[in-house]
This record gives C-alpha cells, structure tokens and sequence, in this order.
C-alpha cells in the first residue's frame, strides 16, 4: 500500500466526522436562515427577510455589544490569570499539587451546577460576597460608605458578574501555560541569575518570549470562544438581564429564539452571523500568527 493511500485512510475518519458534523450543518443552519419556521408549520422560504431583520433588533444589536465587550475585557483578564497563575504554581513541592487542582476544578464542574453556585454567592441578599463586602460597614454598606453592587438586579454590575464568572473557568489555559514554563530551560534562569537580573528583567527578556506563542494562540482561543462561553451563567444566574438585556450576549439571542420562541429561521440567521463573525476573527487570527512567525522564538 502506497504512503499517500495510507494517509488518506488516516485521514477518512477526520474528513467524515468534518463532514457530518460541521460542514452539513453548516448547509442545513444556512439553508434554515432563509426560511420562516416554527416546527409546527412548515417552513416557507423568505430569502433574506431574517438577516434584513436583524439589522433592525435593537436586542440583536444588545447582545452583540455586549458579546464584544465581554471579550475585549475577560479575555485579557482570564489570559492573564492564567499566565500568572502558571508562573506562580510551576514548582514543584508540598501544597503546589493541591493550589493547581484547585485552579482546574471550576473548569470541569457542570456548566449548570456553576452557575447555581454563583447565583448563590451573588446573591444581593444573604450572599457571601456581598457579606464580604459589608463587613464593618454600617447599616448594609460597605466600610467605604457605598452600597454594595447589586449583581442580580443592576445592569453593570451584572456585566461584571459575568467577567468575574469567567475568570475562574481557566484551567485549560493554566495547564498549557503550565506546561509551556516548565519546558522553558532551567540553564537560562541560572544564567540570569548569575548576572543578577531583576524578576522582571527575567520575565521580560526569558519567560514572556518563550512563552508567546502559547500565549497568543490561547488569547486567540479565547476570543472565538468568548462568543458563546457565557450562555449558561446568564442564562441561570441573571436570565439574560437585568434590563434592559444587560448580560443577553449573541449565544443566549440564538438560544431564544430557537429554544423558546421557536423562531429557528430566526434564531438560524443569527447563527450565521456569528458563525461570520467567528471566521473573521480566525482570519486575521492567521495573518497575525503569519506575521509573528519570523520572530517566534518558542
């Protein structure tokens, strides 16, 4: 058998779970924008009346500021988490096992079971941050003399519930970022110490760089993901509010529609759009990447 047969056998399971799962309903998502369907009646064609739709839905524009925003803030925020976290806990010895299981953990705790978790800790009420956040104040303030943020019940705080969400959901970044610092070489940290460098002549000239690369592709990661990351926590712990629409992001817009006002059509268009909106961001994802290649040094 030929090499170039056996690398297509290799290849025939990928090429048809790509097929099936992503290309066909791709078509099928496509195929469903243009039509008006609710599962009872049978579709009808309506060409671009869903995408020109849109461009009219204040709650369409809503979620999609929101989403934007949520990504040009909790991704840098949750990148650098990560990276200091990892920086942090790289050693080895007593209690830095337990510290990095402890970053995972949220990360692999059902996506529902987090978000009760935080309704209860955001709790306005009898919640522990806002306890927290009271203490040795008077009569329900803060020792500053201020209200404590209503998470559940204010607009921008709500928001910031959301990022604050995110920032504990970053094990994977922190395990690659893990292991990207333990595979920079010891010898060159010896050397740096011998010629007495600062903590942050080290980071600047030794782990930042060789580091980058992992750190770009993560941050990139991150932002295609930030899209639809955080359906769930607003969907449990805020309900996409509190008005008006303050945490409704693009993925919950879409959930909506289909899921409970059975607008598919509608709901597929929106899909569209977000999936175009994905594939420009991995473009200029590439042509980034493209043009930091020469430098790499990692």
């Amino acid at each position: 058998m030929s090499e170039r047969r056996v690398l297509v056998l290799m290849l025939a399971p990928y090429l048809v779970g790509l097929a099936t799962l992503v290309a066909l309903p791709a078509v099928v998502t496509f195929g469903l924008a243009l039509t008006d369907y609710d599962l009872i009646r049978a579709p009808s064609v309506v060409w671009f009346d869903n995408f020109r739709e849109l461009t009219h839905d204040r709650v369409f524009r809503i979620a999609l500021v929101n989403s934007l925003v949520f990504a040009v803030i909790a991704v840098p925020l949750r990148l650098a988490a990560a990276l200091g976290l990892a920086l942090l806990l790289h050693r080895g010895g007593r209690g830095f096992g337990l510290a990095r299981s402890a970053v995972v953990l949220p990360t692999i705790v059902p996506e529902l079971a987090y978000g009760l978790l935080w309704l209860w800790l955001l709790n306005p009420l009898y919640g522990p941050i806002n306890g927290l956040l009271t203490a040795g104040g008077a009569n329900g303030t803060t020792v500053l003399g201020r209200q404590p943020p209503q998470w559940l019940t204010d607009p921008n705080d709500a928001r910031i519930a959301m990022i604050l969400l995110s920032l504990f959901t970053i094990g994977e970044g922190f395990v690659l970022l893990l292991v990207a610092r333990r595979a920079v070489p010891d010898d060159l940290y010896e050397l740096a110490a011998l010629e007495d460098a600062s903590f942050w002549d080290v980071f600047r000239r030794i782990t930042l760089p060789l580091m980058l690369p992992i750190v770009v592709l993560l941050g990139l990661r991150d932002l295609v993901l930030s899209l639809q990351l955080n359906l769930i926590p607003a969907l449990v712990v805020t309900d996409g509010g509190p008005p008006d629409y303050g945490t409704t992001y693009l993925g919950l817009f879409v959930y909506r529609n289909g899921f409970e006002y059975l607008r598919y059509g509608y709901a597929a268009a929106a899909t569209v759009v977000l999936v175009l909106m994905t594939a420009a961001i991995v473009v200029v994802q590439l042509r980034l990447l493209r043009r930091g290649r020469p430098t790499s040094t990692f």
